[in-house]
């Protein structure tokens, strides 16, 4: 089918001229308010693309359950990991200028990690066999972890460093520190979940000259119309903000993700203030590469509706078709999958440059299309996109992890309403 422009048709007719059913996009509703009416979510926004039209955008519950404020289309969230696929595309921008390689060291724009150590047996320092690369950073082999993640003895150096728990901190100061810590393991040699992007947000401001924040407004967010998108919420904003809820022990100091997602945990939540560490008001100094954005599902479905159109939305070009196709390849080599992320395996998918890409439909376990990629924040914001299908598809929300898994309703709900 010949995609038609942007915007061109209204949403009661745009499902069946991009080959979408409206009745069956209709049943994501009683889904996405079961986990509303079950108390599992307090408020949910969908939002679906196709061939660049929007078929499918409902709103369910509250943004804010306790101040009975309704979840509404301009909700804002905090997206947490969602940051990341922004962040590295930001990266790959300064590559299409020649500034850097992707076998390029770190360690030549960032020095500190020239003598970042190894942890080797018995709590032994070793040298980096090979030093990490920029491409390490981005597809998360580069020997670093997260605070939060309990499989090496690095992550406890981070937390007793609160290296992600500082907004104040500077992101230079954050990276340069990080530099001190020794790696997990060598880089290259396994695939792990990591501060890496933090580590490419610091790799954009090095490279271009600028602060990560300006880099990204006049690269990405103001060509591409997402004004609600930042590291920041302005206080005539605020009001919009969605509250956060999750596991009643969240912040817990002996909380772990396996605890978190246990069985026992489901539908079990409280409400929680993560102004201390996701402030809304210090855009200057709580700039990060992994998390800390602010945006909306309209933003959002913006930018994601530019990488399925190969990189440009409207009449602007924001990054080069060649250039999201090598962003989402795989870049694991075969003895490092399935990769697993907090002791889960991800079989069917691969990783790419700052996204899983889905390698093998039918191990993946749900329909979808090989190539389709997107990531995740942990307050359950999701995205996807799905080339093949010329589809896009964003979940807001604001539950801090659990094993709930909303996204994984949608994608199904989704592809079923596909129907040419």
């Amino acid at each position: 089918m010949k995609p038609v422009g942007e915007g061109e048709l209204t949403m009661a007719t745009a499902a069946e001229v991009v080959g979408m059913s409206t009745s069956r996009l209709n049943r994501i509703n009683p889904v996405m308010q079961g986990y509303v009416d079950r108390g599992t979510l307090s408020g949910i926004n969908v939002r679906i693309n196709r061939h660049g039209e929007t078929v499918f955008d409902a709103q369910y519950g509250n943004r804010d359950a306790e101040a009975g404020l309704p979840m509404t289309a301009d909700t804002i969230f905090r997206i947490y990991s969602m940051t990341k696929p922004i962040v590295s595309t930001a990266l790959m921008l300064l590559l299409e200028e020649g500034k850097f390689r992707l076998t390029d060291p770190v360690a030549a724009y960032i020095p500190a990690f020239a003598a970042t150590k190894v942890m080797g047996p018995g709590g032994t320092l070793v040298d980096q066999a090979r030093p990490m690369q920029v491409r390490d950073v981005l597809s998360h082999t580069s020997g670093l972890t997260y605070d939060f993640l309990p499989d090496f003895e690095s992550g406890e150096l981070y937390r007793k460093a609160r290296l992600m728990n500082d907004p104040k901190r500077t992101l230079e100061s954050l990276i340069d520190e990080l530099a001190t810590i020794p790696l997990a393991f060598q880089p290259g040699t396994r695939w792990h979940y990591s501060v890496g992007i933090d580590v490419a947000a610091r790799l954009v401001e090095v490279i271009s000259g600028q602060p990560l924040g300006k880099f990204l407004q006049d690269r990405m967010f103001g060509p591409l119309g997402m004004t609600d998108t930042g590291f920041g919420v302005a206080a005539a904003k605020v009001s919009r903000l969605a509250a956060m809820y999750g596991h009643p022990d969240l912040c817990a100091q002996d909380q772990t993700l396996l605890k978190i997602f246990s069985p026992g945990s489901m539908g079990v939540y409280a409400r929680h203030d993560v102004s201390d560490t996701y402030p809304t008001d210090i855009p200057d100094l709580f700039v990060r590469g992994g998390h800390g954005l602010f945006s909306t599902i309209g933003d959002y479905t913006r930018f994601g509706q530019m990488l399925c159109n190969g990189g440009e939305l409207g009449s602007e070009r924001i990054i080069g078709r060649k250039t999201l196709e090598l962003m989402h390849t795989n870049h694991l080599p075969a003895a490092l999958l399935p990769y697993e992320l907090a002791g889960l395996p991800n079989p069917g998918w691969g990783f790419g440059l700052g996204s899983r890409v889905m390698m093998n439909v039918a191990e993946q376990g749900g329909p979808g299309s090989v190539g389709e990629y997107g990531w995740a924040g942990a307050a359950k914001t999701y995205f996807w996109v799905d080339p093949q299908e010329d589809l896009v598809g964003v979940l807001m929300t604001q539950c801090m992890v659990g094993i709930e898994l909303p996204e994984q309703d949608l994608r199904a709900l989704a592809y079923q309403a596909i129907i040419d």
